[in-house]
């Protein structure tokens, strides 16, 4: 293989991809939520919670929100063959590489320049969505892999080895302009430094002043206050010149110990240091919680009862991903949102939000979860530690039928569930324009710049109306006309193009597909193919289960 050469993962089928239709969002205000008055300036209202298949809510929202992502995390099926309560797990391993490329891709697009990728995964996929992410982010915008300790007690029913940890990999959009936060210290921390010397300056704790290293300045005599003298220990040097000593001495920066006769130390004082600590790619249960923690903050939240998820995440571990990677106001993502701890934990760390949930629990969990922490009523995970008293809000949308449905038949028309705005709304993102009607000019309906317009109608369009319309715009503005038919010939207006709808976007997307879910029973039977003798399997071909 050459410098130049791309290493790619290849699985079966990797060739075929999606042509997703980019449906619109309705809101159920009937699920959207708000508190009733505000707890503080910094509430947030315009919070997101989409129901419906996630692949085709990413595409719904590429529009609105390309490139305006801080952090996206996500805990994906493992594919691990286990039967989850809300997701079929199990997979054949190529399609779920298939399918989990097809969401990382739009994913992709959505983050800002300065955002970055969590996800949370097992052994099982693991070092292939790696690679994955690799093609996908390239390979010089790779973080970090965290090891996660997920389970603290050893299990002696495991088969081989006892599995206590998942992976929590870390990639940036763009690694050049990507920063991590420092994690906050901690009381332990910060209890090592102390003032036994009531020194102004506050805490301190002291750093060794020989070193082995070698410097041609940290040979000499040292003499303390009660007359000791000091030399280097065999094989060291101090760690300063004579001079920089001296002037520590004198800014009282140098401990001698209670009785002055001490080897002396460096101070260094807590005001001085870095108010924070570099994350580590090693997150232990007791400072990223564990899934037992998990599961009880999830049961306190709803009436399911014993009907609850069984590899929820803490809040403690979302937490510690929001703090690394975004700061108050930044904008969050889960489009595996679960149980709704992402959003949960987002919401009171002050940051915005937006999650899609395919599954029935999108109403009969999340839902009532972060109405909980809207009205402050959730003091579990972190709620105590931010001081939670609620605020804010939430809309709750449902994504759009498809515009194009079959009639008896067998032509795709327009799904008779689109009103006139909605089927406007529909074309401006199929065409890339903004919607936005305006009250006054009724052929505003949407926009790509200040002088570029769409309009949409299901009447039929004859010369007199484009000869209206093309004298309306004028000669410094254009008009893209989507009509059910029209009369004449349209090239005599230049600043009109007309096309007639549905055909002008018949071939457009996969119309009528409203599962791309990561669940087997929503797939095809794929063809069986007989092999010739002595072929072998791709190395792919087999199904990797736990």
């Amino acid at each position: 293989m050459t410098k130049k050469q791309k290493l790619e993962l290849t699985w079966v089928g990797k060739e075929n991809r999606p042509r997703l239709e980019p449906r619109i969002l309705i809101e159920d205000t009937e699920k959207s939520y708000h508190a009733v008055a505000r707890v503080s300036e910094n509430d947030i209202f315009d919070n997101i919670l989409v129901h419906g298949d996630n692949l085709l809510a990413l595409k719904a929202l590429e529009a609105d929100y390309a490139g305006k992502v801080k952090c996206v995390f996500i805990d994906p099926p493992y594919n691990t063959g286990s039967a989850f309560t809300h997701y079929d797990d199990g997979l054949e391993h190529s399609i779920w590489l298939g399918l989990m490329r097809d969401r990382l891709e739009v994913i992709r697009r959505l983050l800002s320049e300065d955002g970055s990728l969590w996800i949370t995964i097992d052994d099982n996929e693991a070092h292939y969505l790696k690679v994955l992410c690799d093609e996908i982010f390239g390979r010089a915008n790779f973080i970090a892999n965290v090891i996660w300790q997920k389970i603290y007690t050893v299990k002696n029913s495991a088969r081989f080895l006892s599995d206590m940890h998942d992976h929590v990999l870390v990639f940036a959009k763009s690694s050049d302009s990507w920063s991590r936060n420092l994690l906050p210290r901690s009381d332990e921390l910060n209890a090592s430094y102390t003032n036994p010397d009531n020194d102004p300056r506050g805490p301190w704790t002291t750093n060794a002043v020989q070193a082995r290293n070698f410097y041609s300045l940290g040979s000499y005599e040292i003499l303390s206050p009660s007359g000791v003298v000091f030399t280097p220990p065999p094989g060291t040097y101090w760690r300063v010149s004579e001079a920089t000593f001296k002037d520590l001495d004198a800014d009282g920066r140098v401990w001698w110990g209670r009785d002055g006769r001490s080897i002396p130390r460096i101070k260094r004082y807590l005001s001085e240091v870095k108010q924070g600590v570099v994350p580590a790619t090693m997150w232990f249960h007791e400072e990223a919680g564990q899934n037992a923690q998990a599961k009880a903050e999830v049961r306190a939240l709803t009436a399911a009862g014993d009907d609850v998820f069984l590899t929820p995440k803490p809040e403690k571990l979302i937490e510690r991903v929001l703090q690394i990677a975004t700061n108050p106001g930044d904008l969050v993502l889960d489009s595996f949102a679960g149980s709704g701890t992402t959003g949960a934990v987002a919401h009171k760390m002050g940051r915005r939000w937006v999650m899609v949930e395919i599954g029935d629990h999108a109403t009969t969990h999340i839902v009532p979860r972060l109405k909980k922490v809207v009205d402050g009523e959730d003091q579990g995970g972190i709620s105590k530690a931010f001081e939670w008293k609620g605020g804010g809000g939430f809309r709750y949308y449902e994504l759009a039928p498809s515009l194009l449905q079959k009639d008896k038949w067998g032509r795709e028309v327009i799904s008779k569930e689109y009103d006139p705005a909605m089927l406007a709304q529909a074309l401006c993102k199929l065409e890339g324009f903004t919607y936005a009607p305006s009250p006054d000019v009724y052929w505003q309906q949407g926009h790509s710049s200040e002088s570029d317009f769409l309009y949409v109608t299901t009447q039929t369009l004859g010369p007199e109306e484009l000869i209206a319309l093309s004298e309306d715009v004028g000669e410094a503005r254009s008009l893209l006309i989507l009509c059910a038919a029209f009369r004449g010939n349209p090239e005599l207006w230049p600043n009109l193009t007309v096309r007639k709808i549905p055909n002008h976007i018949r071939g457009r997307c996969e119309w009528g597909h409203d599962d791309y879910s990561l669940n087997v029973a929503n797939l095809p039977l794929a063809e069986v193919k007989s092999e010739p003798a002595g072929s072998q399997a791709s190395l792919f071909d087999e199904e990797h289960a736990a």
